[in-house]
């Protein structure tokens, strides 16, 4: 694979619509996002139902680009079964695929008739499996998604480096501090193409807003420095405003570029859109226009 920082590049599309890309219009949508220049995908791998076989459908239909799941939940996940679907993938169509772990929540691991346990001993046990599969799945093809500093470390030392969700330019300064420049940092950024306040955040409560209420990115906000006040359901305008790019491409390309200033390595855009006649179901007029920022957009790290 080969430097996995030259090749995510510093700016990535995330997209939950790119789930179900045995879809032709998806596959179609994604051969397009491969010749806009988009260097990397992102899938939400979730509890995994059906996102084995997308990130299949993404290779083939775009050849260019690699491949993230971001993120996997481990629960229901076999280390020996998800070592042998990446050594598959990679005979079909190179090494261009990395592996996204989550820890989820207690719920998940109840239903997968596990113990959720400790966050970062139960994944490091995952992580453990995968090491000893017939079929590995090493440290460099692997990332954790992370947000408190202990399975940060745990990312540190055991993957590539980490996603964190919903988070702000503060956050990727925050860990580099702690960590240093080595491992990567694939920062998620909600996006809305639209200059009206309101509209703009009325999308983003509507994409975004459900996950403020979960208590790790609670917490993760309130490390952060916002309050209460901020973490109301849907999220205050102040908070919305941090953590959701909105408004033209200047304005949005400058929010990307305080990310990557602040020491995130890329940049993975999530498109919500406006509850407007135009919504459409996969956010092509969008994606065309954020190609527009691919050249302009550089790591500074």
């Amino acid at each position: 694979m080969g430097d996995i920082k030259e090749a995510l590049g510093a700016v990535g599309i995330w997209s939950m619509e790119l789930r179900g890309a045995g879809r032709p219009e998806v596959r179609e949508a994604v051969a397009e996002l491969d010749d806009l220049g988009y260097p990397a995908l992102w899938l939400p791998g979730l509890d995994g139902r059906g996102a084995l076989d997308d990130v299949g459908q993404l290779l083939a239909a775009a050849p260019r680009a690699t491949v993230a799941l971001g993120v996997l939940s481990i629960w229901g996940q076999d280390p020996a079964a998800l070592g042998a679907w990446l050594a598959d993938l990679d005979a079909a169509h190179g090494r261009r695929t990395l592996v996204g772990l989550g820890i989820s929540n207690a719920h998940s691991a109840a239903n997968a008739g596990q113990n959720y346990g400790r966050p970062t001993v139960s994944m490091g046990r995952f992580l453990d499996g995968l090491d000893a599969a017939p079929h590995p799945i090493p440290a460099d093809r692997r990332l954790l998604g992370a947000l408190g500093p202990k399975m940060v470390d745990l990312a540190t030392a055991r993957s590539i480096g980490w996603h964190p969700f919903l988070v702000t330019p503060e956050y990727a300064a925050l860990h580099r501090a702690r960590v240093g420049d080595r491992p990567l940092v694939a920062a998620h950024l909600a996006v809305v193409l639209d200059r009206d306040p309101d509209r703009a955040r009325a999308a983003a409560r509507d994409g975004i807003g459900m996950f403020i209420g979960f208590p790790a990115y609670r917490s993760n906000l309130a490390r952060l420095g916002f309050t209460e006040e901020d973490l109301v359901p849907g999220g205050s305008d102040r908070l919305i405003d941090a953590l959701v790019a909105w408004g033209d491409l200047d304005r949005i390309a400058g929010r990307v570029q305080a990310q990557l200033d602040a020491g995130a390595d890329h940049v993975t855009l999530h498109v919500l859109q406006p509850a407007t006649p135009e919504r459409t179901d996969l956010p092509r007029k969008q994606w065309r226009e954020l190609a527009a920022l691919l050249p302009q957009l550089h790591r500074t790290t």
